[in-house]
């Protein structure tokens, strides 16, 4: 490679026997110049010349896979407000050290939601200086809201996450049949994204509900029903709008027909599901333990059998972490009583790693888990600088060793409280380095106190190019936020 007089070298060349680039695993250089891939080249290509001083490089070794960054489009970062349960230095890091490079934050459980231009504004500022990876935010569709939906379009976010069932925080109420159709009409009318938690909240009340330590009874109380009722609403609610949708951590396999036959119709529908109902399933979780609680809930293993068979399929989209922590109190609540606990699991930083162990376990390469794990939620999110290794992409890339065990300390997860539903597990592979937009985010072959260094993330924007970072708020514009205007 040569360059003109003048222009600027390369940052940064990677070198890897394997890296993973438009789907295959092939030698590749990769080429770095201002964060941004500038060049992919056979790996026996000439090396830049430099015209000065000589560009940083990192060697993959041998034994190891080079892959783009994840990206995780589900994470609850919960600040402000409930800093207690989670923080963006604490997720964001946690991120780092799972190989994702990008996540988009929830309008919820954080106080104020956000679902407001003023709360919006509240957790961008929140959000300065504190990140460790590249972090986009979705907006909030609740009956407040709707109607004014376009001025957070315009702020920037990324699409709009609504309820059809209790949230489990009253500041994020539920929309209702008619007022999800009233979000899906103002929505498709400027061409934003619909993101649903789909389970119906009269199959929810008409299920037991007993006090009670058993995960059977937890999952009889939300059945399968609950999720295929308010499924084929949202299906529906798309035929009738045209708006584009995305169903959220789907648990259910008995909803994959009607998913299957609405995207053969044609209609503008995503689908994701979570590292948790890959692996884990009910039948083998321990009464009482909260950690293992969401909604919905983990299933048996023939419906874990038929999600694999849906995302090998297409029917299924994305994998992503559903990262929803809380205090250990609140984790804990009722003493074992999975009602009383709170529902989510925390696996931000696991859940790529869970995913392709057990995708190896089943004869699925890396290069699928790759796929669903960071190129389709970078496309569902429209991140369209992310999820791949490719010319004009940020250089969002992770060291991935394939054979390289992991077994989870929950004392040493990055997340603000220690308690996982992956503590002990021993997997088969492990991120070893990741890179945001060039520079190294995580290095695992570092001492403990050197492994992350100094937030280097940038809070993304939906209306210009991925990695731009929002402006500062003024002094006045802060007043207003603190006051969720």
């Amino acid at each position: 490679m040569t360059r003109e007089a003048g222009t600027p070298g390369p940052d940064l060349v990677v070198r890897a026997r394997r890296a993973l680039v438009d789907g295959v695993l092939r030698p590749a250089t990769v080429v770095v110049r201002g964060g941004v891939v500038h060049e992919i080249r056979s790996d026996d290509a000439p090396g830049p010349t430099s015209g000065g001083a000589d560009p940083a490089r990192v060697d993959v070794p041998d034994d190891a896979v080079l892959l783009p960054g994840a990206v995780d489009s589900h994470v609850h970062v919960n600040e402000p407000g409930r800093s207690r349960w989670e923080g963006f230095w604490s997720a964001t890091e946690a991120a780092a050290r799972g190989g994702v490079t990008t996540i988009v934050d929830m309008p919820l459980n954080s106080v104020p939601a956000t679902t407001t231009p003023g709360a919006l504004r509240y957790k961008r500022a929140a959000a300065a200086h504190r990140l460790h990876v590249d972090t986009g935010f979705w907006g909030g569709a609740v009956p407040e809201s709707l109607g004014h939906l376009e001025r957070m379009w315009d702020l920037g976010v990324y699409g709009f996450k609504c309820f059809l069932a209790d949230s489990g925080v009253p500041e994020f109420p539920a929309l209702d049949r008619n007022e999800l159709a009233a979000a899906a009409r103002e929505i498709a009318g400027f061409g934003g994204l619909l993101l649903v938690h789909a389970e119906d909240p009269d199959v929810l009340a008409a299920a037991p509900h007993p006090p009670s330590r058993r995960f059977a009874d937890f999952v009889a109380s939300r059945p399968d029903a609950a999720e295929t009722s308010a499924i084929a609403t949202l299906i529906e609610t798309v035929r009738d709008t045209g708006v584009r949708a995305h169903l959220l951590h789907l648990s259910s396999a008995r909803a994959l027909d009607m998913i299957a036959a609405a995207r053969d119709e044609g209609l503008p529908l995503t689908v994701e599901t979570c590292p948790h109902y890959l692996v884990l399933d009910v039948d083998h979780l321990p009464d009482g333990a909260a950690e293992f609680k969401c909604c919905p809930p983990i299933r048996d293993t023939g419906n874990q059998d038929a999600l694999w068979d849906a995302l090998v399929a297409g029917v299924i989209d994305c994998v992503v972490s559903d990262h929803s922590p809380s205090t250990l109190e609140r984790k804990r609540a009722g003493g074992g009583d999975l009602q009383q606990a709170w529902g989510g699991i925390a696996g931000l930083q696991v859940g790529v790693v869970a995913v392709a162990d057990a995708a190896r376990r089943r004869g699925i390469g890396i290069e699928a888990v790759s796929a669903w794990t960071a190129q389709a939620p970078a496309r569902v999110a429209g991140l369209h600088a992310k999820g791949s290794i490719a010319v004009g992409n940020d250089a969002d890339l992770v060291v991935w060793a394939p054979d390289r065990a992991l077994t989870v300390d929950v004392a040493r997860l990055a997340h603000r409280n220690p308690t996982s539903a992956w503590a002990g597990r021993t997997f088969t592979g492990s991120v070893t380095r990741t890179l945001l937009r060039g520079r190294t985010v995580f290095d695992a072959d570092l001492p403990d106190d050197a492994q992350v260094p100094p937030p280097a993330g940038l809070r993304l924007n939906r209306r210009g190019r991925d990695g731009v970072a929002w402006p500062e708020p003024g002094v006045e514009e802060s007043r207003r936020d603190n006051l969720g205007a």
